[in-house]
């Protein structure tokens, strides 16, 4: 198990450093890093996003006990973050910002603080979007992003995976 994460985090890493001479004038490495591991993660969040509301939830509300979810709000917390969690705390912990030397759990938890917040972010600014102001739900979906991407690097960075 210890190679196969030693051999994908090495390829991430060829990867995503393949491409950071092109922004090296305008951002650190960790900030690209960010970016790019950020990046896959919020488009693979939309395209879950779009695909649970469009053909898992097929756009009904959804009823479970006595609640009844949105399709809009459905897609994201019964489906797309899910996957995008876990992948977001790797490619966070082991390609972003790997110099930090908290505990792993300390890490985990703190990361789930932090995505706990941007869950509380991402559901008031979909309602906003989607409900108030009548966007189409993937474009929601997109515009809620910014906020919660900009909110999320700066926790992360200063909370969840600093040093000691």
């Amino acid at each position: 198990m210890r190679r196969a994460h030693n051999t994908i985090r090495a390829l991430i890493l060829k990867v995503v450093d393949a491409f950071y001479p092109l922004f090296k004038m305008v951002m650190p490495l960790q900030t690209f890093r960010y970016a790019a591991c950020g990046g896959f993660n919020t488009v693979l969040g939309i395209v879950l996003y779009s695909i649970g509301y469009t053909y898992i939830f097929k756009e009904q509300v959804v009823h479970i006990a006595n609640f009844a979810l949105e399709p809009h709000i459905a897609a994201d917390y019964l489906f797309a973050i899910w996957i995008s969690f876990p992948i977001g705390f790797y490619l966070s912990r082991y390609v972003v910002f790997q110099e930090s030397n908290l505990p792993k759990r300390v890490q985990l938890f703190r990361y789930a603080v932090v995505v706990f917040g941007s869950i509380c972010i991402n559901y008031f600014f979909l309602k906003f979007f989607v409900e108030i102001v009548q966007f189409n739900p993937t474009v929601a979906k997109i515009c809620t992003s910014v906020f919660v991407i900009v909110f999320s690097y700066v926790s992360q960075r200063n909370f969840s995976f600093k040093s000691n």
